[in-house]
């Protein structure tokens, strides 16, 4: 093989697709008490940053949240670990929350979809 041609394999290697993961469960929100104080991964929490807790994806993962009542998507990145109740999958900050039609309703069937290195 030439040199020309390692370097092409290398190329496609690197930049293949990452595979996408969906998975459902149940989202809620982050109370607006948790203002201010640091998350699991060292940030602060700011209502108004699209961050949410999950329990076991790598912080700085951007996930895809779809609220499955009425269709609406946010995308977050992982900052933090939880939510630890039964079924549910992701903990969205409070400007998500608003956006995904979930402020006010404490819990909403949802999507959430990522992608892996």
């Amino acid at each position: 093989m030439g040199l020309l041609t390692v370097a092409l394999l290398n190329i496609l290697t690197l930049s293949a697709p990452a595979d996408s993961i969906s998975k459902t469960g149940k989202a809620t929100y982050y109370h607006k008490r948790f203002e201010g104080r640091k998350t699991t991964s060292g940030a602060v929490y700011r209502a108004n940053e699209y961050t949410a807790a999950h329990k076991t994806l790598p912080f700085g993962t951007e996930v895809k949240v779809t609220n499955l009542n009425n269709g609406k998507q946010v995308t977050v990145v992982i900052n933090d670990r939880g939510p630890f109740g039964k079924g549910l999958i992701i903990d969205v900050s409070g400007i998500a929350a608003k956006e995904l039609g979930l402020y006010g309703k404490g819990v909403v069937p949802c999507k959430i979809t990522y992608e892996t290195p």
